[in-house]
């Protein structure tokens, strides 16, 4: 047998009601096997994991899961209606109900009902996340987990889904967002955990952010003269960042954190720069994947709002996986019988 390979070690997280959790990191992380353990698809050889005070698999949490997972595998045969009444009277789900429910989610994931009666098998991308999303939202879940939800999605889905992930959260569910796409993560998780090597290198806010050093590309107005780059030099200097280099109509200043940006913006725009926007030329959550995340000092990832939490609030979800493995020898099937010695 070859060498054992430990998908995750040290694990340990806490996830509070109401809040957007974004798993990220490299492939190969061990992101997929996160969120296969608190699925109950895989077991873990130590620790244990809760929802809500109960095992994973206990069948209360599993009615109140919703899960849409990276890999669709639909039945294109059935139509978009079949396929959600279907899924709605497996959830154990009152009949009397099921038509008006289904076409709530039609409207509530903006696929138009003339999709409704249309084969699954004609469906584009975006519409089979779209329906993929409508299932999984199917008797008002607590607990979401999303693999890579906005994929193949068009910018009207992806603001579709933002606005859904919004109210979910504000009525106390617990989402876990599993994606590559970063810049949805930063713009609808509170918090962000990023994953590498099989163990969570980094957990953190955004108010972590505020003392990073960034590059700020400012984009100036065409319609007033050029500067010559010597004056752009001298003013960032005067505010404390430094110029880096000038292409029409992009202007790009090194700062030492957002109030050194601050500073700068005001100065440029004191001057009588026409400023029309000022963005990081690089976002907080890609330098985890350029950089040792657990020894540089302020790299944490983002988190894009604040969760008020109560008081006393019990975590929706706990995980706490140690490093040490079992035996794998467990899941294996038991060795064949030896052949019976001729006579």
């Amino acid at each position: 047998m070859g060498s054992r390979t430990v998908a995750l070690a040290g694990v340990s997280l806490a996830i509070e009601p109401g809040e957007t959790v974004g798993i990220i990191g490299p492939n190969g992380a061990g992101k997929t096997t996160l969120l296969g353990c608190l699925l109950g698809f895989l077991r873990p050889d130590s620790g244990r994991i809760t929802i809500d005070g109960m095992a994973v698999d206990d069948l209360a949490v599993r009615a109140a899961t919703g899960y849409l997972p990276e890999r669709l595998v639909l039945d294109r045969w059935m139509s978009g209606r079949a396929f959600l009444e279907y899924h709605h009277a497996l959830a154990g789900l009152p009949a009397v109900t099921r038509r008006a429910d289904c076409e709530a989610l039609f409207d509530r994931v903006a696929l138009g009902r003339e999709s409704a009666d249309r084969r699954i098998g004609r469906y584009s991308r975006g519409m089979l996340q779209r329906l993929a999303l409508a299932q999984a939202l199917i008797g008002r879940p607590r607990f979401l987990y999303l693999d890579e939800p906005v994929s193949g999605v068009d910018p009207a889905g992806i603001l579709v889904f933002r606005d859904i992930l919004s109210q979910l959260s504000a009525e106390g569910a617990t989402i876990l967002v599993n994606s590559h796409q970063l810049a949805e993560v930063e713009r609808v998780c509170h918090r962000v955990v990023f994953v590498k090597q099989g163990r969570v290198e980094a957990v953190g806010t955004m108010r972590a952010g505020a003392a990073h050093a960034r590059v700020l590309r400012v984009r100036i107005s065409t319609e007033q003269p050029a500067w010559p780059a010597a004056r752009f030099a001298d003013v960032a200097s005067l505010a404390g960042a430094t110029f880096r280099g000038w292409v029409a109509p992009d202007a790009r200043f090194a700062v030492a954190d957002d109030t050194g940006a601050t500073q700068l913006l005001q100065s440029l725009l004191r001057e009588g720069l026409a400023v029309i926007e000022a963005v990081p030329e690089e976002g907080r959550l890609e330098r985890l994947f350029t950089t040792d995340a657990a020894g540089a000092a302020g790299v944490t990832p983002v988190v894009t709002r604040s969760v008020p939490q109560p008081a006393a609030a019990t975590p929706a979800a706990t995980s706490s996986l140690p490093h040490e493995p079992r035996d794998h020898t467990r899941f294996m099937p038991p060795p064949p019988p030896p052949p019976e010695d001729p006579a």
